[in-house]
């Protein structure tokens, strides 16, 4: 029973999963972060402009 729990990978299947949608949420919230600061950035030279 030991050793089939230690040859058993799908526990470490489901962390290599969790670990690869843990990168690509950080990488989502970097992009709209920078995102919104060239948004913010733009509006308000814009802003700057029409006064």
């Amino acid at each position: 029973m030991i050793k089939r729990f230690l040859r058993d990978e799908t526990g470490l299947e489901l962390s290599e999963y969790a670990v690869a949608a843990a990168l690509v949420a950080l990488a989502a919230v970097v992009a709209f972060k920078a995102l919104g600061t060239n948004i913010g950035t733009k509006i308000q030279s814009l802003a700057d402009t029409i006064k």
